[in-house]
């Protein structure tokens, strides 16, 4: 049964990865790249600005800064420290810059689909923002039947086959130092997530503007101190990535492909960029400056922070460490172990709870956006969906490493091309958002959104939710 179900996932992730998606995903990020005129390198310092001015909620959403907590918490996971181990065990070190590329264009991907989630969001029933591809599917692209398919693949994806790998992830950090057993281990886990599930979309945003910060600079300050202690490895490592990456051995081997199609997708699973998950957070927040686009820039950071920081993090534990045994996160405690002792592997145990752990909770609030856009948001049916997604995280507590990633492959390559194609198609409206947000700016005002420069997107934009910017 195993193997059958392998065999499936195997030729599924041939057509979508092989055929489709690559090709989808970097032709995107590069058209936007241009479009935006490189968004990404030139506006690099104000997107970090906007970051620290991102503080403001009220009654009706989260703030920009926990909307960013809130991404960041599923994407900073499993795909961070064990997706970065798969990536190089499969790929070699090459892998990891194919993931810096993939983040680096990836970043206008995630300006675009973050400032059209904020565009077209919509208030629930409870007076709260909430968007997300699904919204802006509908609504821009008067293509209900889209968001309907894209929001089947994101709650299968993120609500049930990802957070199957969180838990594996997990369990596998713990059981290797605890003596536990992986269903004693998974039924911890559930209960501890069905505590933080059952209590909201607000809990889940305090929950992960605490705990995402403090971890990542955990994490990050431990890699710094390894990276300054052999500070003498840096360059040979650094040629290691860069000669991996497009050496003429490796493509004669047959492993370039391997480097590209490994850092390709451990990138996209770990940043999420053109994915359309971050803009199920993007969405709730209350923008400031109070403009579609500034949420955009947010995003784009979130994109920054969790690749091109977080996953160098891994990968430069890894690779100091030289030839290690293991795979996935375990592979990673060895090398840290290697580092500092036998405690590395109880601090990588907590780090990666916390991170996988969080996971689950954004994984779960981008699930349950796309429930209510489904209409299924009663209480009885809500409360059926948490169960299915506590089930999955028990699953991933006991299924192997490699059904679960195989599993995950698929769900978030369906996602991706539905998203992508949306919003190739509303890239003109991100666009013109955009250049309105930077002609503000050089006027020397703060970028204000008002509908009524837009007549064209009158009947399409939600009634009442930006009209109080011109109060």
């Amino acid at each position: 049964m195993m193997n059958d179900v392998l065999s499936v996932t195997d030729f599924l992730n041939g057509i979508i990865w092989g055929k489709v998606l690559v090709w989808l995903l970097v032709g995107a990020g590069l058209y936007f790249t241009v479009r935006l005129n490189f968004l990404q390198f030139t506006r690099f310092s104000h997107m970090f600005s906007v970051l620290l001015g991102s503080g403001k909620s009220n009654e009706e959403g989260i703030s920009s800064f926990q909307a960013l907590c809130t991404s960041l918490a599923a994407r900073v996971g499993t795909g961070n420290i064990a997706g970065v181990a798969v990536a190089i065990t499969l790929g070699g070190p090459g892998a990891v810059f194919w993931m810096w590329a993939i983040a680096v264009i990836g970043m206008s991907t995630g300006f675009v689909e973050a400032t059209l989630a904020q565009l077209y969001k919509v208030k629930d029933r409870n007076g709260q923002f909430r968007g997300g591809p699904a919204y802006y599917m509908e609504r821009g692209l008067n293509a209900r039947w889209m968001g309907v398919l894209f929001s089947v693949f994101l709650i299968i994806a993120f609500g049930f086959v990802f957070n199957s790998v969180q838990a594996n992830t997990i369990v596998d950090a713990v059981t290797g130092i605890s003596g536990l057993s992986q269903e004693a281990a998974g039924l911890i886990v559930v209960l501890l997530s069905a505590v933080v599930i059952f209590g909201g979309a607000r809990r889940i945003a305090r929950f992960s503007a605490i705990a995402v910060p403090v971890m990542a600079l955990v994490y990050l300050a431990l890699a710094i101190v390894l990276m300054i202690m052999h500070a003498n490895k840096l360059p040979d490592v650094m040629y290691q990535i860069i000669s991996s990456a497009f050496g003429w051995h490796e493509a004669a081997a047959g492993a370039l492909g391997a480097a590209i199609m490994n850092g390709i997708k451990r990138g996209l699973f770990s940043n999420e960029a053109g994915m359309g998950s971050a803009p199920n957070a993007a969405a709730a927040a209350v923008p400031y400056p109070p403009h579609p686009a500034s949420q955009g820039f947010v995003q784009m950071a979130g994109v920054f922070i969790d690749t091109l920081v977080i996953c160098t993090c891994s990968a430069a534990i890894i690779l100091l460490a030289g030839p290690q045994e293991g795979e996935g996160v375990v592979l990673v405690q060895n090398a840290l172990n290697s580092h500092v002792g036998n405690w590395g592997a109880y601090f990588l145990a907590v780090i990666v709870f916390f991170f996988a752990f969080t996971s689950i909770i954004g994984n779960y609030f981008y699930a349950e956006s796309c429930v209510f856009f489904l209409k299924l948001g009663g209480r009885i049916s809500l409360f059926i969906f948490r169960l299915g997604v506590l089930a999955m995280v028990m699953f991933g507590s006991v299924a192997s490493l490699e059904l679960v990633w195989k599993m995950a492959d698929v769900s978030m390559g369906l996602m991706a091309i539905t998203n992508l194609i949306a919003i190739l198609l509303l890239s003109g409206t991100a666009v013109k958002l955009a250049k309105d947000y930077s002609r503000q700016r050089k006027e020397g005002r703060l970028p204000t959104f008002d509908p009524a420069d837009y007549p064209e997107l009158e009947r399409k934009i939600a009634a009442g939710v930006w009209d109080k910017n011109n109060d």
